[in-house]
C-alpha cells in the first residue's frame, strides 16, 4: 500500500510538470554518442571563430529526444564583445519554409488543400502564367541561382503548358521567380513599403516563370513560398504569422520564433558578411525589404532559437507528435520528406533529392556524406542549419549570422563521426504516457493484493 500512495504522489507530480518545458539532456554516452568525439564540434566551431569566417555559433544535437551537445561559442556581437549565449536569437531565413511547409499540410490534412492543387484555386491572378524563353545570343542567367537575369536580357513569352500546383512551389519545380528572367521581371513588381502577402502576391501573375513547370528544380528564394504562405492566409482566414503562432509555436512551446520581435530585442545576434576586399567581417544592419511589421515571408522572415527550431524539428521526427499534442499524422511527415523531385531532375545535386519543403538524403555516398539515407532538413542564408536523421534518431542544429556552407557538411559529419552506439528506445515518454505507466503499475500491484 504505501508503494502504491508513493506512485500516486508521483503521478500527481508528473501532472504537475509544464507540458511545455526545456528539451531534457543526456550524457552522450546515454544516448550513444561519444562525449570526447562530440568535442569535435567545439573544436570545428572555434576553428572558424578563430579564423573569422563568423562571429560565433550555437549548436545543438540531440538524440531519442534528449539533448547530448549544447554549446554557445565566440560572440553575438564583435563590436561590444557580447559573449554568444545559449538562447541567442537568429534570423533564421529559409528554415522559415518547413515552418510552411508543415503548415501547408496541415491544411491539406484538413481537407481546404491538395497538393495537385492549381495555385490559382486559391489566388486568382496565378492562373494562365506565361514561360520566358531568352532570345538567342541573350546573356541571361541560367534558372536556379539566386541572383537574377543579365538587366538587358531579351526574351519573348509562351503559355505554360500547364498550371502551377501546390507540389510545385513545395519542390522548388514551378519556376516562380527562381533565379532566372523570372527574377529580372519580378523586381517590377517588387514588394513596397508597409504591403502586406495579400498586396504583393497577386502581381507575381504578371511575371513569367523560368521554365515550364515540373520540368527541372530551381530554387525560389522567396516567391515560391511566400505564396505558399498566403495560400495558408485565404484558406485558414487568418494572416500567417498569426496561424504560424497559435498553431506551431505556441503549442511546441516556441517561446522566442516570431517574424517581429520587439524593438532593440538584445539577444538578436548581429548580422556579418565577410568582405571581399578585405576578408573581414563587416557588420550588416540593414533589413531586407520584405521585414516591413506586415508582412509574412514565408520564405525568409522568421527568427528563432536553437532550442526552439530544436522543438519544431523534434516533433517531425516523433512523427508529428509533440506534448501530448498531434500537429501531423505520421504519414504527411512521411510524405514531407520522400523524394518528390528526385536527384536525376536537371538542377538537383547527386544523391540528394527535394521533398516538401526540405531537402532529402537519398544517396549518401553519392552525397559525400554520412547521414543516414533519408535524412532531411533545410538551411538558411544567414548561416543557419539543421537536419532530422529519422534512421538514427538525431536532430542537428546550427545556428550562425555569416554565410558558410562550407561548416554545414562538417557539422553534419562530426556529428556522425561522435555516433558510438545504436538508436536505444527513449526514456523521454511524453507526461500522459508516464502518467498511464505508472497508473498500470499501480493497477497490476491492487491485482497482485487482491
Amino acid at each position: 500500500m504505501r508503494r502504491i500512495g508513493a506512485l500516486v504522489l508521483l503521478a500527481a507530480a508528473v501532472l504537475s510538470w509544464p507540458l511545455g518545458a526545456a528539451t531534457p539532456t543526456a550524457k552522450p554516452e546515454e544516448v550513444g554518442f561519444s562525449s570526447e568525439r562530440l568535442h569535435r564540434i567545439t573544436d570545428l566551431v572555434q576553428r572558424h571563430v578563430t579564423a573569422g569566417t563568423f562571429s560565433g555559433a550555437v549548436t545543438l544535437v540531440a538524440r531519442n529526444g534528449r539533448i547530448a551537445h549544447f554549446e554557445a561559442q565566440g560572440s553575438m556581437d564583435i563590436e561590444s564583445r557580447k559573449p554568444m549565449q545559449k538562447d541567442a536569437i537568429f534570423r533564421i531565413m529559409s528554415m522559415t519554409k518547413p515552418v510552411v511547409g508543415v503548415s501547408i499540410m496541415m491544411m491539406i490534412e484538413e481537407g481546404k488543400v491538395r497538393l495537385t492543387d492549381p495555385v490559382s484555386k486559391f489566388i486568382p491572378e496565378l492562373k494562365d502564367l506565361k514561360v520566358a524563353v531568352p532570345m538567342a545570343g541573350t546573356p541571361g542567367a541560367p534558372a536556379g541561382g539566386r541572383g537574377g537575369a543579365a538587366a538587358e536580357a531579351r526574351y519573348y513569352t509562351v503559355p505554360a503548358e500547364r498550371e502551377i500546383t501546390i507540389r510545385d512551389l513545395l519542390t522548388h519545380t514551378s519556376g516562380l521567380v527562381s533565379g532566372g528572367l523570372s527574377g529580372t521581371e519580378a523586381r517590377k513588381v517588387a514588394l513596397k513599403g508597409k504591403e502586406s502577402l495579400a498586396d504583393y502576391i497577386p502581381r507575381l501573375g504578371s511575371v513569367p516563370l523560368d521554365f515550364q513547370p515540373g520540368t527541372r528544380w530551381a530554387y525560389s528564394a522567396q516567391a515560391g513560398f511566400d505564396t505558399l504562405a498566403r495560400v495558408v492566409e485565404v484558406v485558414s482566414g487568418m494572416p500567417f504569422g498569426q496561424f504560424a503562432k497559435t498553431r506551431i509555436f505556441d503549442p511546441l512551446g516556441m517561446k522566442d520564433t516570431f517574424f517581429y520581435p520587439a524593438d532593440g530585442n538584445p539577444r538578436i545576434v548581429t548580422r556579418y558578411v565577410r568582405g571581399q576586399q578585405s576578408g573581414k567581417l563587416e557588420r550588416q544592419d540593414n533589413l531586407a525589404n520584405f521585414m516591413n511589421g506586415v508582412y509574412f515571408s514565408g520564405g525568409g522572415g522568421l527568427m528563432s532559437t536553437a532550442e526552439d527550431y530544436l522543438q519544431f524539428a523534434q516533433m517531425l521526427l516523433n512523427g508529428g507528435r509533440a506534448n501530448g499534442k498531434v500537429f501531423l499524422s505520421p504519414r504527411a511527415v512521411e510524405m514531407m520528406a520522400s523524394v518528390h523531385a528526385p536527384d536525376t531532375l536537371p538542377g538537383r545535386p547527386r544523391g540528394e533529392g527535394y521533398g516538401l519543403s526540405m531537402r532529402v538524403v537519398n544517396d549518401p555516398v553519392a552525397r559525400n556524406t554520412f547521414l543516414s539515407q533519408g535524412s532531411f532538413g533545410w538551411s538558411g542564408a544567414y548561416g543557419t542549419h539543421f537536419w532530422i536523421d529519422p534512421k538514427e534518431k538525431i536532430v542537428g542544429v546550427l545556428m550562425t549570422q555569416t554565410p558558410n556552407q562550407e561548416i554545414r557538411a562538417d557539422f553534419e559529419n562530426a556529428v556522425m563521426y561522435a555516433l558510438v552506439g545504436g538508436a536505444v528506445a527513449s526514456t523521454g515518454r511524453s507526461d500522459r504516457s508516464l502518467v498511464s505507466g505508472l497508473w498500470s503499475l499501480g493497477s497490476g500491484h491492487r491485482a497482485l493484493a487482491a
